[in-house]
């Protein structure tokens, strides 16, 4: 899904301040300009155009209903939106959250440990001491999330967009950044505690976020 927007990206902004990285046979792409502030809006936007395309049934609307692209039936499940929600201390450990949206939510000690998180959408949410141990966030969207003291050990964020979140005292053993996009001082940080590998794709987590 997020294919496409990383080209775009490369052509909108070729020498903007973000790293897409690949896998570690592959190496990564650094730059050191930025325009993609102005372009934050856009790149959410075909996000979230491309969940449509993609789950017709499982874009939620303004009011709780879910939109269904020509040809779609009642056979897909609209995904779960969490909007302005307080879930501190839920237990989503072991469930298949796939595509579900969580803005400005608030996520301290959520036990998401094992969860299907894919193509989820987490804006402008806080994650103190949240356990997303195992976790798959495959081409997920998290955007100024603030993981503090948060367990990210053997997740998965193949192809995830994380610009503009924070990491503090976070625990990322074993967990995979391949194709991620990322900040250039988040990568720094982040390599700078990376350790093991994942039990899922056999990628070593510093490999995986090209650290030198």
């Amino acid at each position: 899904m997020l294919r496409n927007v990383k080209i775009w990206l490369y052509l909108t902004c070729p020498d903007s301040s973000f790293t897409i990285l690949r896998s570690h046979s592959v190496g990564f792409v650094e730059s050191q300009h930025n325009c993609l502030l102005e372009y934050m809006p856009t790149i959410i936007a075909l996000i979230l155009a491309s969940i449509l395309v993609f789950f017709p049934g499982q874009v939620m609307l303004p009011g709780g209903g879910n939109a269904y692209a020509a040809g779609g039936t009642s056979q897909y499940k609209p995904s779960l939106s969490y909007d302005n929600a307080v879930l501190n201390g839920e237990d989503f450990s072991g469930k298949n959250l796939q595509t579900a949206v969580f803005t400005t939510a608030k996520l301290d000690d959520t036990n998401f440990a094992g969860a299907d998180l894919t193509g989820v959408v987490i804006s402008s949410s806080t994650l103190n001491r949240t356990n997303l141990h195992g976790a798959n966030l495959t081409q997920g969207l998290l955007d100024q999330v603030r993981f503090v003291g948060a367990d990210l050990s053997d997740a998965v964020f193949v192809e995830a967009m994380m610009l503009r979140s924070t990491f503090t005292d976070v625990n990322i053993a074993g967990a995979d950044f391949t194709d991620a996009i990322l900040g250039k001082l988040q990568q720094k940080e982040l390599c700078q505690i990376a350790t093991g590998v994942n039990s899922k794709t056999g990628v070593a987590t510093r490999d995986s976020l090209g650290c030198k």
